[in-house]
């Protein structure tokens, strides 16, 4: 069989396993979050925590509880890797220094997962499990929480509550992200995915590192996390043994974005409406797919950083998958892609990471990008715009705006001041047009809460481990807090009727109106710093 149709048939095992599992879990999730009544496991959590799960919250009450939360959580994972030496399985891998645990700590919190480290090198088994695979669990339960609050804003009317952070956050986790993980894992396993206490393993009389990959493996992707307990990431043979694995990987960085959709449409009671967002994340993604794969296997070393195990289809899907979620996840050098091929990978991230996104911040992402092109479409006619039977005013415009200009501001300052800085072209392995690209992609990496890396730029710098750090938080956190005040704004108002001269949103020109506005977006914001790295760099 020719590569090409390896990789066709790739896709096709990918495309019917996402649309076997499409409605049960798209169901079952919306099932989760309208549930009345609380599992036993959840009674004895709430319980603890001294936590009321029946009364419900305002928006700003939301707010203060996912940044409590996250709050506590940047300490806790701070405390225990400067305290590393202390643990158990430490295997003398000492204390974690300050910038490097600052950054660490922000990042799998944030959901980046972006690691400016060797983590075989630097990392206990006992913080890699009790402080970077919980975050893996609870960072994506934080995002799935806070889009699912942004639907309730959609669905509610004349009420200022939106539902409880905390129920939602232990949902999210005990429900949903536990049960597919559980079985995940154990697959893994039984694909030849490794699972181990030791530090190392002895293969042909040489040690190579080795950890608890298959538990953390999982989450890595099904949560749209991304930070490998090995380097290499899940180009790592013990992380990603084979093809199969390579496709389970896939499908689980893919499958809870994709299946909110579905959840969306049973929430507003309309699944076209959810119908209309699987097909432009879709089109977008399916289209970044042909050009990476076409730059790849017509460049001029198109093997170059790829594992052979996968070849050009299997790392082009996966890159694909990885840098449209917000997963970092790796099982190339993306640093070794040709311009276009780099450059679509980058432009995957500057699209927002929503086709599909990460799980929760790909639909809430998403559903902001409507409203601002349901608001162009009221100034083409001159009405005022509504989505789902509710106007969108000023402060419903004014939130959106926040949140989709939050990720390109804290973006752009923070490459544009480390492109002028001195010492960059020392932590830089190539100069020119590509040196820029590595730039780019770092920041838009940890703006985007993606943690994928082009590999080629060394941050390991006070500057790189603070600058990339803020970017992370600044990126996570404003966006979701003007998504919750745009929540209490939707669920404030009374419902809207339909009337002729209501646009309809299930159809062909809302898609085409949707997947413009998230092109427009990107192109008018990036094509500057783009023109100046991969695009250059692919005329050259």
């Amino acid at each position: 069989m020719s590569p090409l149709a390896a990789g066709l048939v790739q896709v096709g095992i990918l495309f019917a396993a996402l649309a076997v599992v499409y409605r049960p879990l798209g169901d079952y999730m919306a099932r989760v979050f309208t549930a009345k009544s609380h599992l036993r496991v959840e009674r004895a959590i709430y319980r603890f925590a001294r936590i009321n799960p029946d009364a419900e919250q305002k928006w700003s009450t939301y707010a203060y509880g996912v940044l409590g939360f996250s709050f506590v959580g940047i300490v806790f994972l701070y405390v225990i890797q400067r305290a590393q030496s202390l643990l158990p399985w430490n295997f003398d891998r000492g204390n974690v220094p300050e910038g490097m645990a600052f950054n660490t700590a922000i990042s799998f919190v944030a959901n980046t997962n972006w690691q400016s480290y060797v983590p075989e090198a630097v990392m206990g088994h006992a913080v890699q499990m009790a402080g970077l695979t919980v975050q893996n669990f609870v960072s994506a339960a934080v995002g799935l929480a806070v889009a699912i609050a942004l639907v309730r804003g959609f669905v509610r009317h004349q009420t200022d509550r939106l539902g409880n952070f905390w129920v939602d956050l232990v949902r999210g986790t005990t429900r949903i992200l536990l049960p597919i993980a559980f079985i995940g894992a154990i697959v893994l396993i039984a694909l030849g995915v490794t699972m181990s206490l030791k530090s190392g393993v002895d293969v042909d009389g040489q040690v190579v590192a080795n950890a608890p990959v298959a538990s953390q493996e999982v989450i890595k992707e099904l949560g749209t996390n991304g930070g490998g307990v090995l380097n290499a990431n899940s180009a790592h043979p013990f992380e990603n043994p084979n093809e199969w694995t390579n496709l389970l990987e896939i499908f689980l960085i893919l499958v809870v974005p994709v299946a909110l959709t579905r959840t969306f449409g049973q929430l507003v009671g309309d699944k076209k409406q959810g119908y209309v967002l699987l097909g432009v994340m879709g089109v977008i993604w399916t289209a970044m797919l042909g050009v990476i794969w076409a730059a790849e296997a017509n460049g001029l070393r198109p093997l170059e950083g790829k594992e052979l195990r996968f070849g050009i289809p299997g790392s082009a899907i996966f890159a694909d998958a990885t840098t449209g979620t917000s997963t970092g996840a790796v099982n190339s050098l993306h640093d070794s892609y040709t311009g276009l091929g780099g450059g679509a990978t980058l432009l995957n991230m500057l699209f927002g990471e929503m086709t599909p996104g990460g799980v929760g911040t790909g639909l809430y992402s998403i559903l902001v990008m409507a409203i601002i092109a349901m608001f162009l479409a009221g100034l083409m006619v001159g009405r005022t715009p509504e989505y789902l039977g509710k106007k969108l005013g000023r402060k419903e415009v004014t939130a959106a705006a926040v949140s989709i200009l939050a990720m390109p501001t804290v973006l752009l300052i923070g490459a544009g001041i480390a492109a002028i800085l001195p010492s960059t072209r020392a932590a830089l392995n190539n100069p020119g047009e590509h040196g820029l690209s590595e730039v780019l992609y770092a920041y838009a990496s940890a703006s985007n809460n993606n943690g994928s890396a082009f590999a080629g730029i060394t941050v390991t710098s006070d500057w790189f481990q603070s600058s990339l750090g803020l970017c992370m938080l600044f990126g996570r956190f404003i966006p979701i807090i003007a998504v919750l005040a745009l929540a209490g704004s939707l669920a404030a108002q009374k419902k809207v009727p339909v009337t002729a001269g209501t646009l309809p949103t299930t159809g062909p020109l809302f898609a085409t109106l949707l997947t413009g506005a998230i092109v427009l977006v990107a192109a008018l914001t990036f094509v500057p710093a783009l023109a100046l790295g991969p695009i250059a760099e692919a005329l050259l």
